[in-house]
């Protein structure tokens, strides 16, 4: 047991260090990226939507004026952040999550849940329409992109071993999100 513990550490910090390496040299190249950027985890090489039809649609240029640099690397290039750090890991406000890159409904407060993955966690969105699934094969498995389906947009993995009554943990980046609280919620609806 001992071994198997010793290899997923060697394993694991030897992917941390190819993908900080990855990422600081996008960093030189790429100057408009700033410096939280360096700690994401999925270092991404191509739009994560290259070939879909989409209702909302921008170019890459767009994307990059319109998105903070984090969100660009997450929504558009199916990036990750490392858990526990991001900002509505730990809300608990009552509310609406959005899409960081159309504004789209995503996911409601009454269906996040803590998963202890260190990412926002929700048993289910506030309708099945709202998003889209992928296959992602990145990093030596498979598993299910969930994408904005108004954008295209990343916003994270869904896996099978959440709470019921879905059995489902849809596992999404802080930073492809927006919260908007309960009391503001109208305002939100009328802009």
């Amino acid at each position: 047991m001992k071994y198997f513990a010793i290899i997923g550490v060697i394993t694991f910090t030897s992917l941390f260090l190819f993908l900080i390496s990855s990422q600081t040299s996008d960093k030189a190249s790429n100057q408009q990226n700033n410096q939280e950027d360096i700690f994401g985890m999925k270092s991404a090489q191509q739009d994560t939507l290259p070939n879909e039809e989409y209702p909302f649609q921008k170019s890459d240029a767009e994307w990059k004026e319109i998105l903070t640099s984090k969100e660009y690397r997450i929504l558009r290039k199916g990036g990750t952040e490392f858990p526990f750090t991001n900002e509505l890991n730990n809300n608990k406000r009552e509310g609406i999550y959005y899409c960081a890159g159309c504004g789209q409904q995503l996911y409601s407060s009454e269906h996040k849940y803590d998963s202890g993955s260190g990412w926002p966690s929700f048993w289910k969105p506030i309708a099945d329409s709202l998003v889209g699934e992928k296959e992602d094969n990145s990093f030596f498995m498979t598993r299910t992109e969930i994408v904005c389906s108004n954008c295209g947009g990343h916003l994270g993995h869904v896996f099978d071993d959440g709470p019921e009554p879905t059995g489902l943990r849809y596992c999404m980046n802080s930073a492809a999100m927006k919260f908007v609280e309960k009391a503001d919620l109208s305002d939100h609806q009328e802009n």
